[in-house]
């Protein structure tokens, strides 16, 4: 379900900006109009009407009503666009709805699965910074409009130029983006300016801070006085003051913090997480088929013994994505799955161990089902291959387990 909101999300988010702004652009235009229609019929009521004058009124009336046709096409068809995408989307989700039970339906749910996988991908890669893998993989995938490529090269253009000690751009988007940064309560174009400020005081241009602080921190929310204030003293002290907190306003990583805070912001701007969806989905996964025996540790109460056997990797399952070394690490931190009931499996037939496929072990401890050992000793002349560690044994070797 997060999957399919997050599908839709931000297709909805960029057509509901693009229709506001389109509605305050024409509401503008269409001022215009009116006030051009106004002054046209206060000059056909004029005591000493001319030709010239009235003639240069109803240029103006065009000019006006021919911008308003210009901006309510250009507003039409980028609402269009958002639209579309939405379509897509909805198109996408409906494909995986519609599919039934038959053969053809399975290939179908298999095709849909691989390109919500790819769309998971493309989302991972855009923000891990790989923008190349992400266009490339979309492109393939034929993925573009199932995807936030669009925001995230925004976003790359914006945080490259907070890494180039640039705030233009960000300062941009805070202005494209007011209303709704405003509802989010959003600090950033209030640490931004600070951040100026700090960049002047450290070029020693205090005075051009001080008009700069009048100009930006006149009117300021009574959570930030206390920046304001520390700002202001800032101007006393020498740029290589060991003083708390001006050296912290001082400190280069600052520039790093904004380029996380602009990252958590546009996350927060289009509601979406501050994890991948990828990520989410591997986690759950993860969590899910995690157990104590193949994430055994020394922080565990057991016996050393039972935690070398625990961690040894011939005793961990092959099939089991958690007992992999790479997804173990990921795994690490993860809650263990919550089973109330244990079911026992074959790791040789994959079969559940049960009274129709009874546990039985061999000399060396290791245990595997009824059905597989008597199909292994006929076809190995009443021997036993442990599939483990490669010892044979008799038939008759073999013993019952019994579960309590």
């Amino acid at each position: 379900m997060v999957n399919i909101y997050l599908c839709e999300q931000v297709p909805y988010e960029l057509l509901n900006k693009k229709f506001r702004a389109a509605q305050k652009q024409l509401d503008r235009e269409v001022s215009h109009v009116q006030a051009a229609a106004l002054e046209l019929e206060r000059g056909l009521h004029g005591e000493s009407v001319k030709a010239g004058d009235i003639s240069r009124l109803l240029g103006g009336m065009v000019e006006r009503l021919q911008v308003l046709k210009r901006k309510a096409e250009e507003s039409i068809s980028e609402e269009l666009e958002a639209a579309y995408v939405c379509k897509r989307r909805l198109e996408h989700l409906k494909e995986h709805a519609g599919t039934g039970t038959s053969e053809s339906s399975a290939s179908a749910v298999n095709l849909w699965r691989r390109r919500r996988l790819d769309r998971m991908l493309v989302e991972y890669f855009l923000r891990r910074g790989y923008y190349g893998a992400a266009t490339r993989l979309a492109h393939r995938s034929d993925l573009r409009d199932l995807t936030n490529i669009d925001v995230f090269l925004v976003s790359r253009e914006v945080e490259r130029s907070l890494a180039r000690r640039e705030t233009a751009k960000c300062l941009a988007w805070c202005h494209d983006n007011r209303s709704k940064l405003r509802k989010l309560k959003s600090t950033m174009e209030f640490n931004l300016r600070i951040q100026e400020f700090v960049e002047l005081v450290r070029a020693d241009r205090r005075m051009e801070a001080v008009r700069h602080a009048r100009k930006y921190f006149s009117s300021f929310e009574d959570d930030q006085l206390q920046d304001v204030q520390h700002c202001m003293a800032l101007l006393a002290f020498p740029t290589s003051t060991e003083l708390s907190p001006y050296k912290e306003l001082l400190d280069e990583n600052r520039w790093e913090k904004l380029v996380e805070q602009f990252r958590q912001e546009n996350y927060r701007l289009f509601q979406l997480a501050s994890q991948s969806v990828f990520t989410v989905a591997l986690q759950a996964g993860l969590s899910a088929l995690k157990t104590p025996y193949p994430l055994c540790s020394a922080t565990i109460n057991m016996s050393s013994d039972l935690i070398l056997i625990l961690n040894n990797r011939e005793s961990r399952n092959a099939s089991c994505p958690v007992c992999q070394e790479s997804l173990n690490q990921l795994a690490s931190s993860l809650p263990f799955a919550h089973c109330s009931q244990s079911r026992l499996v074959c790791t040789i037939s994959g079969l559940p161990l049960n009274e129709h496929n009874q546990p039985m072990m061999l000399p060396n401890g290791y245990v595997y089902g009824e059905q597989s050992l008597e199909q292994m000793a006929l076809d190995n002349n009443s021997q036993i291959i442990c599939p483990k560690t490669k010892e044979v044994f008799p038939h008759q070797k073999i013993e019952k387990v019994f579960v309590m």
